[in-house]
């Protein structure tokens, strides 16, 4: 999700947009949190004995005969995240068909070392597909809380129906984590994806124009090793993100601010050579922090992308949008169209190309961090243009260079692929705007009527991060009502536009439809935020077009 950058001093880079009221709020913060001592900070509560599980358990990417296992055991009460202290600890993992845990099918032993801050991963093989299971964690007497998660379908089983819930976007500082506890409370799900931004790197007041809720540790913006760990582990103190881990597998993707704001392969605009050390040194420590504290396997070349089956009826191609991308156009002139910029890089293209080609499933889905049906706001009253602009990063107040629109002849290549190779039922699934839509992905957006469609798009809002109605300071709803009809005009493959909700979806599979189910949350700064259905969108399979239906699944 692209955000200017706060500026504190006559050596960082100029902003594309002028200054707004956001950008000096951010300056002045992140100014005071930079000077500050870069000390780690102690989790939410220490250990009151040794060893203990305080960032609860999750599972992740899993596969017909398995899953991964994560944890992260405090040692002793000095073994605080990013800290380096601690012994290194033998932990004992178990895996039955029951909560009570007496079925035992698997079980096993691994290390939690300091040099992985005490987090621990075991991929678990030889379980039976689209079975339930129930693990926990051991360390020196003590127990982690019980977990649920649960295997895919066999490659080649024909599968009546999948569901998962759909995340993006989740600043700390913004708000509390509703959305999770209420995916976690449904008890229907085979898996949840989140598509990005599942930290923030900001210093504390960074990035909260609707102000702190809540702060982050540490409260300077994270560049070292030991910063990201602190950040992963303020994160996972949360109860609500603990229970959602402890529900369901969880399938995860990168976007930029698990690194920082506008990541691209050779740099960020969230990042100053030299002031705050290498780039490649940041990127690193940010990765190394992130699959030490995420439940997914490192995929080709130590990066996201990678491919998950669920039987016959849905295979999940997840992208990884910042590693090797070119500059953003914004930043680095050039234009949008040029053929030598990528966003995908050409192996990861040719890898995606290959496998939407060769899937013989029912549903290609496509796990996107950044939205890729054409998208232009150019003429939205100026009051909701101008935040617009900065929400999105948009140079021109026309189109988000951060997305698929600003690296348009990859997404020309993709489109013109699925459209020669006959690839039905491509369905991307995105996050990063902080709003919610449901798109077609014409062939070309550029005439009249419409080209045909090559794909659907369901786009979620963000978990808590500020969407329109925060920046603008008005009543929830107020900015939709004026914005998005104007968008739907000027867009229109875009079915729908909610600029102003927080909260989640739910994506339900069967092999006649795929349906998003659109969830908003009261109140992001209530931590007993109610949730309701908003909207619902499906596309029918064969056809390439979402549609509205009047239910959730």
């Amino acid at each position: 999700m692209s955000r200017q950058r706060p500026t504190s001093d006559a050596s960082a880079p100029a902003l594309p947009l002028a200054p707004s009221r956001r950008t000096v709020v951010k300056a002045a913060a992140a100014g005071a949190a930079l000077a500050a001592p870069l000390a780690t900070a102690p989790p939410a509560r220490a250990a009151a004995t040794a060893p203990a599980f305080l960032h609860g358990v999750a599972s992740g990417d899993p596969l017909p005969d398995g899953v991964l296992l994560w944890t992260r055991v405090t040692p002793s009460p000095d073994a605080t995240p990013g800290s380096g202290a601690g012994a290194d600890t033998p932990v004992e993992w178990l895996v039955a068909t029951d909560r009570a845990l007496t079925d035992v099918v698997a079980r096993g032993t691994v290390t939690a070392r300091a040099a992985s801050d005490h987090t621990v991963k075991a991929d678990v093989r030889g379980l039976r597909p689209a079975t339930d299971y129930f693990f926990r964690f051991t360390a020196g007497g003590t127990h982690s809380p019980v977990a649920r998660t649960r295997t895919a379908p066999a490659a080649d089983a024909p599968v009546d129906g999948l569901r998962f819930g759909v995340v993006s976007c989740s600043n700390y500082e913004a708000g509390y984590f509703s959305p999770y506890r209420h995916l976690a409370a449904r008890g229907d799900l085979d898996a949840w994806l989140h598509l990005g931004d599942y930290i923030y790197e900001y210093a504390s007041g960074g990035y909260a124009y609707g102000g702190v809720v809540r702060t982050h540790r540490p409260e300077h913006e994270i560049l070292t090793l030991a910063d990201y760990r602190t950040r992963h582990a303020r994160y996972k103190t949360d109860q609500d993100l603990q229970a959602l881990h402890a529900a369901a597998p969880c399938i995860a993707i990168w976007d930029d601010h698990e690194i920082a704001n506008d990541t691209w392969s050779g740099g960020a605009e969230n990042h100053t050579e030299g002031a705050e050390g290498t780039w490649a040194a940041r990127q690193a420590a940010a990765k190394q922090a992130y699959f030490e504290w995420m439940p997914v396997r490192p995929a080709v070349a130590g990066t996201t992308y990678r491919r998950l089956r669920f039987g016959k009826l849905a295979d999940l191609s997840l992208l990884d949008l910042r590693s090797f991308r070119s500059q953003q156009v914004s930043s680095a002139g050039g234009a949008v169209d040029d053929p030598d910029r990528t966003l995908t890089g050409r192996a990861q293209m040719d890898w995606l190309k290959s496998g939407l080609a060769a899937s013989d499933t029912t549903w290609r889905l496509v796990g996107n961090s950044v939205m890729i049906a054409p998208f232009s706001v150019a003429q939205l009253p100026e009051f909701v243009r101008e935040p617009l602009g900065e929400l999105l990063g948009l140079p021109d107040l026309a189109i988000s260079v951060d997305q698929w629109d600003g690296y348009t002849d990859d997404r020309k290549e993709l489109i013109s692929h699925l459209r020669s190779h006959s690839v039905r039922n491509t369905v991307f699934l995105t996050g990063d705007v902080h709003m919610a839509f449901a798109a077609d992905v014409p062939v070309d957006a550029t005439t009249y009527p419409l080209t045909a469609s090559a794909a659907t798009e369901f786009i979620v809002t963000s978990v808590t991060s500020d969407n329109l109605n925060d920046y603008v300071g008005v009543a929830e709803g107020a900015v939709t009502a004026v914005a998005a009809p104007v968008i739907r005009t000027m867009n229109r493959h875009i079915k729908y536009v909610d600029t102003d909700q927080h909260g989640y979806g739910v994506f339900s599979v069967t092999p006649e439809r795929a349906q998003m189910d659109y969830y908003r949350v009261s109140d992001r700064t209530d931590p007993a935020a109610s949730s309701h259905w908003v909207r619902s969108y499906r596309t029918l399979s064969g056809t390439q077009k979402a549609e509205r239906v009047h239910d959730p699944v």
